[in-house]
């Protein structure tokens, strides 16, 4: 039976996972993100309407964007989508600042002061709010002291345009140089960090979770479902869809054998469970008890309800056992925790 949620309530599900925080004593928010990586992109602006209202009556309430997803397109209608709507305030709106905004200007990119205070403006402006919930540092940066980008991160919260900042794709110890960063300067800190986290790359099991566990930092992972992979729409030895990102993967680091042989794998498991594939994953996700909540990104109405049907769906230790034999914890079969890990230019 495929675990589709179209009418349900999020009440039964609310019980079950339990409402997490966003760091210690933080903003609450349940275990399902809806990332709008495509609206505006893909997904045209009147679907992502829809997508969004659907989801907050699923009870969703954590929307993350980027100023990079789409060039700014992302931001805007999922601002519009919000002002249409009037659930601002019921939702914790997330963005994220890092990449190239602009192909002509050297200083548009990176974790500068100036590039970030700079697009945390762009960023109000696109998503039509006085302040963004969460600003997140897209990806490390080694030529840029990360006491540069605290400092900046500090003032935004200061003049009240942001109220939590956080991390993405960081390694343990680049997040651990900005919490002793953030207490010798008096800063405010990082709450949560957003890595990539599925069947497929389970790296960060190694040394950023404990030590996110240790020092009360949220985890928001990114890509549980393997970029589509784990929803089991990509075959071996066939061509993907045409309409897909994935349309030319030659030369594709991700589609290894490893990765095909694991998705293989675990289509019995979902098949006993009575759930889709992306259902198993997600739900696989959920429930790691270092996960605040995850991330997923549908494209169309489709895919989020069989998205929030993850929500149904429970693993038993039995089912995290066998989902250990076939993708053994800390191991990776397809590179999804890749950034810029340094050593750092400066220090």
């Amino acid at each position: 039976m495929n675990h589709s949620v179209k009418d349900s309530s999020f009440n039964s599900r609310r019980k079950s996972y339990g409402v997490s925080s966003v760091g210690t004593n933080r903003r609450s928010s349940y275990p399902f993100v809806l990332g709008c990586l495509t609206f505006g992109w893909t997904t045209p602006q009147e679907e992502a309407f829809a997508i969004v209202d659907r989801a907050l009556d699923a009870g969703v309430n954590f929307l993350d964007t980027a100023n990079t997803y789409g060039r700014g397109t992302s931001e805007e209608v999922t601002g519009q989508n919000l002002k249409r709507n009037g659930k601002r305030q019921q939702v914790v709106l997330a963005t994220k600042v890092h990449g190239r905004m602009n192909d002509d200007d050297p200083n548009a990119t990176g974790n500068s002061r100036r590039h970030t205070i700079e697009q945390c403006e762009a960023s109000l402006h696109r998503l039509q709010t006085g302040y963004i919930d969460l600003y997140q540092i897209h990806c490390p940066r080694p030529d840029i002291p990360i006491d540069e980008t605290l400092r900046a991160l500090d003032d935004l919260i200061r003049a009240g345009k942001v109220r939590y900042i956080g991390s993405s794709t960081f390694v343990a110890w680049q997040l651990m140089e900005s919490l002793w960063v953030s207490k010798e300067l008096g800063l405010n800190r990082f709450i949560c960090e957003q890595p990539p986290y599925n069947h497929l790359d389970r790296r960060i099991e190694q040394e950023l979770l404990p030590m996110a566990q240790t020092y009360g930092i949220a985890i928001i992972p990114w890509s549980p479902l393997g970029g589509g992979l784990l929803t089991g729409k990509y075959q071996r030895n066939t061509p993907p869809p045409a309409d897909n990102r994935y349309a030319d993967r030659k030369g594709n680091p991700r589609f290894t054998d490893q990765a095909f042989d694991i998705v293989e794998r675990l289509r019995p498991l979902a098949s006993e469970k009575g759930c889709t594939l992306s259902q198993l994953s997600l739900a696989w996700c959920f429930s790691q008890p270092t996960v605040t909540s995850s991330i997923a990104g549908p494209r169309t109405m489709d895919q989020l309800n069989d998205n929030l049907g993850a929500l149904e769906v429970r693993l038993t230790a039995e089912d995290k056992a066998k989902i250990d034999e076939v993708a053994p914890p800390g191991r990776m079969a397809s590179p999804f925790y890749e950034a810029e890990f340094g050593p750092h230019f400066y220090r």
